[in-house]
């Protein structure tokens, strides 16, 4: 059965180092995500060194038992590269769940460029013998760039389709989270990142789990 989480990875009012760990974040959960057939669509909030933020959207049956593995604070030990001569080392970002995706966004087709791919299961296995899988991306007024790629379906028609959804999904999500902060009830989400006990370990440049 299909499972949609939708969740929001902060630095809190971290330095660039909190950055640069929700950016190695990201590319662990993109992987865990693809090796456990995933679907993982993300929308950044870009600061400087990094994302400051970014809205995840998890889709597949088992985007909840990754959803539950990640969210919670990630602590990344590693001495800093922006400030060498830093004593501190130990860099904290948190994951939260965010409520259900509000169905308010519609898009016009023709203004989405649409790209035809090859694209794997999980593990990079079982790689289709055709290019049916879409990779959507489509860019607003004020040049945020948003990009999902679709391979649930042997049918690129039926994957463009998707993907139409799933671009919608990712857009109202980030407004949604966007409106909420500026509304501060997700501003106590990104102030009130907890240093205490993590739910997952990183260490070193690598980012390698602990």
């Amino acid at each position: 059965m299909s499972e949609t989480e939708v969740l929001l990875v902060s630095s809190g009012n971290g330095p660039g180092e909190c950055r640069k760990a929700v950016g190695h974040l990201l590319s662990w959960l993109s992987y865990r995500a693809e090796q456990q057939g995933v679907d993982l669509d993300v929308v950044t909030r870009d600061g400087q060194h990094g994302p400051a933020s970014a809205v995840v959207i998890l889709n597949g049956s088992g985007a909840g038992a990754l959803a539950r593995d990640i969210v919670g604070v990630v602590l990344w030990r590693c001495q800093s590269e922006l400030r060498p001569r830093h004593r501190r080392k130990n860099w904290f970002v948190e994951v939260f769940r965010l409520p259900a995706v509000p169905d308010n966004v519609q898009i016009d087709p023709e203004t989405v460029e649409m790209q035809a791919i090859r694209a794997g299961g999980p593990g990079g296995q079982h790689q289709n013998k055709t290019s049916s899988a879409i990779r959507a991306r489509w860019t607003n007024s004020h040049g945020q760039i948003y990009s999902v790629v679709v391979r649930d379906n042997r049918s690129q028609h039926q994957n463009r389709s998707l993907a139409l959804g799933r671009l919608a999904a990712l857009i109202a999500a980030e407004r949604a989270e966007a409106e909420a902060s500026w509304r501060g009830e997700t501003w106590a989400l990104h102030g009130q990142l907890q240093r205490g006990e993590p739910r997952r370990t990183f260490e070193g440049k690598r980012f390698k789990e602990v």
